[in-house]
């Protein structure tokens, strides 16, 4: 039995004003041939299919193209939803692709058996049961807890996701048994697990409940085949949990890893052999960082990578102390001829700020929406130490609660950085500075006594679930 891991495809993502079209349809024909030659018998997809819940057509038809193609290999796909697909949109196609080799599971199910998916061998007998578990919203786990505290909101959040593991695992312990062989048990989820490294596009799942949830509660699956994180990764050190990351760089912050997808293999022997495979670059990306005098040579190198047809996408990164007026015509004469298109421009300052002046050139895509409430409030100085400002965040915070009920798309409360001498600016509309912030700033949480984390993962969690700074 061999499977291949991947998620987060973000299929219609608009990576500031390019369309990722091309780039996917290029991974999907890599991808195909992958699973011809390699002989896979399943592909699994862990989430984030999609980039927004209304994906435009084209993206769709990449997708339906796949599940064809896949189909067409005699290849079996799971599809799993993550916190940026929409349940519905997945679900009006899921009986269709049913016909078509295609499993997808969009929400979880209230009988623990159906979320488990048999994997077939090419004989047909099967091969493994992968307990196929999407992302889970707190209303998919849990009922209304209006009545707790922060920490105990986050405490009965991460035990009913542990809980919600153990019954799909011990479903499929039972139907294993049924079977009379002892065939692998996978696992998946879409989530964020403690210790992992993130990007720039990754969005936080919960709202000021849990922000990551601990190795030591996932069953003990032979493989646990997880996405949301966009770096391909280990979690907490253990070869059979583990994150993909996207086949494509969604930000970029992600050209500093390669991109994966991990092949799993079982043999009989009951022994398992995990195998990250790179996926090529289908669109040449690169960040340049200099000051204006070194910028040149270092945009010409860049530059190679590129042709007229595929011109290189570039975030530069200029670094100065003054501020520079005319800074858009001098990039523009820099890459005049050149086979370069620059998509972000952000101003390095070589000195700290004092605080004021740092806050007062901060862009948007800088701030969270807690950020940006609590600077309204800043400017009623009236209200500052007063009851009416308690019970205005307080009412805030219900609203943001709120959104994560409805749609589980989510953003966690932050913690003031020390100030930091980047600067993103820039006039007029040929450079955009960013996009919405993917990623808000986290604020830890208390922990909880029971979910703790195993010794071996990161110590810069450890203080994941108490208040305070998280730098």
């Amino acid at each position: 039995m061999r499977i291949l891991h991947t998620s987060d495809w973000h299929l219609g993502q608009h990576f500031f004003t390019k369309n990722r079209a091309q780039e996917h349809r290029q991974f999907i024909d890599w991808l195909v041939n992958l699973v011809e030659q390699n002989q896979i018998n399943a592909v699994v997809i862990a989430g984030d299919l999609f980039d927004t819940g209304t994906p435009p057509s084209y993206a769709r038809e990449i997708y339906y193209d796949c599940v064809a193609k896949l189909n067409n290999c005699g290849c079996q796909l799971v599809v799993l939803a993550g916190n940026h697909d929409s349940v519905a949109m997945l679900n009006e196609s899921k009986g269709v692709l049913g016909y078509l080799n295609t499993h997808v599971v969009a929400a979880p199910d209230e009988t623990p058996d159906q979320q488990i998916i048999p994997l077939y061998n090419k004989d047909q007998t099967v091969g493994a049961l992968l307990c196929a578990i999407p992302f889970l919203r707190p209303r998919d786990v849990m009922s209304s807890q209006a009545d707790l505290s922060a920490t105990e909101k986050n405490q009965a959040l991460g035990q009913a996701i542990a809980a919600h593991y153990q019954a799909i695992y011990t479903a499929a312990c039972r139907q294993r048994d049924q079977l009379g062989k002892a065939v692998p048990i996978i696992a998946t989820g879409h989530l964020t697990a403690l210790g992992v490294k993130t990007s720039d596009a990754v969005r936080d799942v919960y709202i000021g409940t849990l922000e990551a949830f601990p190795s030591s509660e996932f069953p003990p699956a032979d493989y646990i085949a997880l996405g949301h994180i966009h770096r391909p990764q280990k979690v907490a050190g253990t070869e059979h949990i583990r994150y993909c990351g996207s086949p494509i760089p969604l930000a970029f912050d992600e050209l500093k890893s390669t991109k994966q997808v991990v092949q799993v293999t079982f043999s009989e022997r009951e022994s398992i052999a995990i195998e990250p495979i790179n996926v090529p670059r289908f669109q040449p990306m690169a960040t340049v960082r200099g000051n204006l005098e070194s910028l040149p040579a270092q945009l010409k190198e860049a530059s190679s990578e590129g042709s007229e047809a595929l011109p290189v996408w570039l975030c530069i990164e200029v670094s100065s102390d003054q501020y520079v007026s005319d800074l858009q015509q001098r990039i523009e004469t820099m890459i005049e001829g050149l086979p370069l298109e620059i998509l972000q421009v952000k101003r390095l300052s070589n000195t700290t700020r004092a605080g004021i002046q740092q806050e007062e050139n901060e862009t948007l895509a800088e701030l969270s929406p807690f950020d940006v409430f609590a600077r309204r409030l800043a400017l009623e100085p009236e209200l500052v130490g007063t009851s009416l400002e308690t019970e205005l965040t307080a009412r805030f915070e219900q609203v943001v609660e709120a959104v994560q009920e409805e749609t589980g798309i989510v953003v966690t409360r932050p913690t003031k950085k020390p100030a930091e001498p980047l600067v993103a600016e820039l006039e007029g509309d040929l450079f955009p500075l960013a996009e919405l912030p993917s990623e808000p700033p986290t604020k830890p949480k208390r922990r909880s006594n029971s979910l703790k984390p195993a010794a071996d993962e990161s110590q810069n969690q450890v203080d994941l679930f108490a208040e305070g700074d998280n730098a």
